[in-house]
């Protein structure tokens, strides 16, 4: 297993280039500026609402046009929300100089197919794992990372789907570079189609996984407010049957006991719908991307 203390090294391996972020100033423009900011690439970036330049300002950084961040960048990140990813490429992609990168941060708007095509601009997206709940942490500020992109290791999936050429290949290396900064400290880029990161995400980990840690709080609530049990002895209960939950069905750590075998198949019939495998095919993941992104239809 990676620790953060371990981790391997994730020094740039290329030479410096011309890198633009554009929506520097949201949440994650904010967190992937911080870092790419103390990398050995030049940097731009464009914020176009007055509080994320605010905050951009706060932290020492000055925001310039769209146009001026793009102009002659090697790579173009898009750190702006899903659901105005198509408009913005509008603009950026037929600004971009011929054999630059864009980089996305999810998968959902070049799944859908709406991201503005060039075929003398490569496209990649990359999305961070965050820090395993298996990551053995041993200091304070990697325990206080949650998140990732400040102290504790994390995995990042990518995809770049363009054909496997020499020269292909050379900008997926650059672009590995750049993303290994941006959500630093990385063990491992992995690298898979659109689709496969469209099926990570949304499908298992916000549709199956976070739907699961909502559901664990609404449990929590039900525990407490309607049976009556103390908060602090639910939550500790909780919490640390979590752990066991995970690392009994994710690592074989140890194997449930006979009675919790039933009771967890009692909670199946009770919560899980017998059709719940549907969320993995095609048209399911075609169908909750078109409403996370409030389309009609997709158009890849």
């Amino acid at each position: 297993m990676a620790t953060s203390t371990d981790a391997p090294a994730t020094e740039p391996t290329s030479t410096a280039v011309q890198v633009a972020v554009v929506g520097a100033g949201g949440k994650m423009g904010m967190r992937v500026s911080r870092n790419l900011a103390r990398s050995h690439h030049t940097l731009r970036y464009a914020e176009n609402s007055p509080a994320g330049t605010e905050r951009m300002n706060a932290e020492g950084r000055t925001a310039v046009s769209t146009d001026q961040a793009v102009d002659g960048a090697d790579v173009v990140i898009l750190a702006v929300p899903d659901t105005v990813l198509g408009v913005v490429s509008q603009t950026v992609v037929p600004a971009m100089k011929p054999g630059a990168i864009l980089i996305t941060l999810d998968p959902a708007a070049a799944y859908a197919g709406l991201l503005t095509q060039r075929d003398d601009v490569l496209q990649a997206c990359a999305h961070p794992c965050h820090p395993s709940v298996f990551l053995e942490r041993t200091k304070p500020e990697e325990y206080q990372d949650n998140f990732g992109g400040e102290a504790a290791l994390q995995n990042v999936v990518a995809a770049f789907d363009h054909e496997a050429t020499p020269q292909n290949l050379a900008k997926r290396d650059l672009a590995e570079d750049v993303i290994r900064i941006m959500y630093g400290p990385v063990d491992t880029v992995h690298w898979v189609s659109v689709k496969q990161l469209a099926v990570l995400e949304p499908t298992l980990v916000e549709t199956v996984a976070c739907m699961i840690g909502q559901l664990l709080k609404d449990a929590l609530h039900e525990t407490v407010h309607t049976v009556g049990v103390p908060e602090e002895a639910a939550k500790a209960m909780l919490f640390g049957h979590v752990q066991i939950a995970l690392t009994n069905t994710l690592r074989g750590s140890n194997p449930f006991s006979d009675a919790c075998l039933i009771a967890m198949d009692y909670g199946r019939e009770s919560i899980v719908k017998d059709d719940w495998k549907k969320i993995f095919r095609d048209d399911e993941l075609d169908h909750v991307i078109t409403k996370m992104l409030k389309l009609d239809n997709t158009e890849h």
